[in-house]
């Protein structure tokens, strides 16, 4: 079973030439090209990827400094007593990088992470409130500390 599906947006920093060759199982053509792409996350993380067929890298045109979306299928086979790990990429979108920075683009993740913010910051107030009910602790616990047990 492969896992498919994974999705990851980011640069692409690597790209490998491309490699070509006739299968000795069934004598077709074929045709491959290596890719790395590093997130844009607060610890950017790298995953070299691989785009299978001349259609393929035709059809996904992507280049190094490509900002891009992609759908990743990762699969492992044995080989000499070891597991070899092929993550392909069967589909990719390119992203416009001057699009993020219109506001266009990060409407939507900066109004999920301004909710999100929001409700503590209003669920805080009360509990700020409560806070000094808390100092007549039945147990006769000292508050000063701000721990929850």
């Amino acid at each position: 079973m492969a896992l498919q599906g994974i999705e990851v947006e980011g640069v692409i920093i690597k790209e490998y030439p491309a490699r070509e060759g006739v299968s000795q199982r069934t004598g077709n053509a074929w045709k491959s090209q290596d890719f790395v792409i590093q997130t844009k996350d607060q610890y950017p993380r790298a995953c070299q990827f691989r785009v299978f067929g001349a259609d393929r890298i035709q059809q996904f045109n992507i280049h190094q400094g490509d900002t891009v979306h992609i759908w990743l299928d990762i699969n492992a086979r044995p080989w000499q007593d070891k597991y070899i790990t092929d993550i392909s990429c069967y589909q990719c979108d390119h992203i416009d990088p001057n699009a993020v920075n219109t506001g266009a683009a990060p409407a939507q993740p900066a109004s999920q992470l301004g909710a999100a913010p929001a409700a503590p910051a209003q669920s805080a107030a009360p509990a700020a409130t409560a806070q000094p009910t808390a100092a007549q602790d039945p147990l006769g616990g000292d508050s000063s500390d701000d721990l929850p047990f």
